[in-house]
């Protein structure tokens, strides 16, 4: 399952995945004027500490759950559409609804931004857009090129993988799995305790900040598990029962409640990370290391279960706005970057502190990005991948 609506719709998934797409606007609307983590473009001035460990906090707790749920989420449909499709057909589609949004991105949205919208065309004895597009191709940095896109070519791998185990197998409907119960309290904290120490390590030879061919292995112990976690999930039907039990309720306040806090005895009794050296918290043999993964798994675990259950009890069901909202999230997904990153000059006259630029950055952007959704649906061609 992509970011788009599956074919059998269930309104708490559609509306929940909605909410995933909003809060990956809002995080990339932050980090423009937090210059917490990395974007297309940095308004400066950069915001005082204070102000930065305000969006610390806010940008953390997201970093914690969000792309984990949409890899959940995925993965719990996956299963489905592979048994009902059976491998080839299945590649084939996941092939064209991610892997052609992916390429687009990458040779012609990514070197749009970098090359027009930020390479400033009217700068003296610069290359022609054509060369320099030229050098994008030939020199493999369109390979590097996914921005949020990275989502899809990771999913599109994983998918490849979960086709893989079953080649050669004759396909078999998900009613004929033998069902299983959803994991219980003990199930999940050790769920969490290998979240963490699998994280923990991976930081030690490629920690936070980091990235090869922009994918950012620092959080794929959690992406990862997450998937396959919803592929099994789907396979032996557990998702509803998760979603509706006290554990997933209970789980979802410790995390919202707890993980501010949480969060707060990490970096007071940590310290502030040293200014010339590199970031302790994000990677290394250290305890501040091991403290920063275990509190983002646990508390990143806890909202994410909090969040299936509130929408299963509270967000199952549609109207026209919710659907058609739904229907274009992933093309807001695909085209959003650049909607920020031209909209954010356009911005500065009202701008007066960062979190009035994040505000209203935020809302522009999904404003704009939805409303081009709506018009790249139209075009023929693109309909079929969005």
């Amino acid at each position: 399952m992509s970011l788009a609506p599956a074919t059998s719709r269930l309104a708490w998934i559609d509306n929940l995945r909605t909410l995933m797409i909003v809060l990956v606007v809002n995080m990339h609307a932050c980090v423009t004027y937090s210059h917490v983590g990395s974007w297309y473009r940095m308004e400066v001035p950069e915001p005082a500490m204070p102000a930065k460990i305000a969006f610390v906090f806010w940008q953390g707790h997201l970093q914690a759950f969000f792309m984990g749920l949409l890899f959940f989420l995925a993965g719990a449909f996956a299963h489905r559409s592979l048994a009902r499709r059976g491998p080839a057909a299945f590649l084939r589609e996941r092939a064209t609804r991610l892997g052609l949004p992916a390429l687009l991105f990458m040779l012609l949205i990514q070197p749009f931004m970098v090359y027009v919208l930020l390479g400033h065309p009217h700068v003296p004895n610069r290359p022609s857009l054509g060369v320099l597009y030229g050098r994008y191709l030939t020199s493999g940095k369109w390979l590097s090129g996914s921005g949020p896109m990275w989502f899809a070519l990771a999913l599109l791998f994983f998918s490849a993988l979960l086709a893989g185990v079953r080649i050669g197998k004759p396909a078999k409907l998900v009613a004929t799995d033998p069902p299983k119960n959803a994991p219980g309290i003990v199930d999940l904290i050790g769920f969490g305790a290998l979240l963490v120490l699998s994280t923990f390590l991976v930081r030690l030879v490629q920690p936070i900040g980091t990235n090869v061919l922009n994918f950012q292995f620092c959080f794929f112990p959690q992406y990862i598990a997450a998937f396959f976690g919803g592929v099994a999930a789907g396979r032996h039907g557990w998702l509803d029962a998760l979603a509706s039990s006290r554990r997933a309720r209970v789980a979802g306040w410790l995390g919202c409640l707890g993980g501010p806090l949480l969060l707060a005895v990490v970096a007071v009794t940590g310290g502030p990370p040293p200014e010339h050296s590199p970031d302790p918290y994000a990677g290394g043999w250290n305890v501040r290391a091991f403290a920063a993964a275990a509190w983002e798994q646990f508390a990143g675990l806890g909202i994410a279960l909090g969040l299936l259950a509130w929408f299963h009890k509270r967000g199952n069901s549609t109207s026209r706005v919710a659907t058609w909202l739904s229907n274009r999230a992933f093309a807001v997904y695909l085209l959003h970057a650049p909607i920020l990153v031209a909209l954010t000059p356009w911005l500065r006259p009202a701008v007066g502190n960062p979190f009035v630029g994040t505000g209203l950055l935020t809302v522009t952007g999904l404003l704009a990005s939805f409303a081009v959704a709506d018009l790249a649906r139209r075009l023929p061609g693109l309909r079929k991948i969005l």
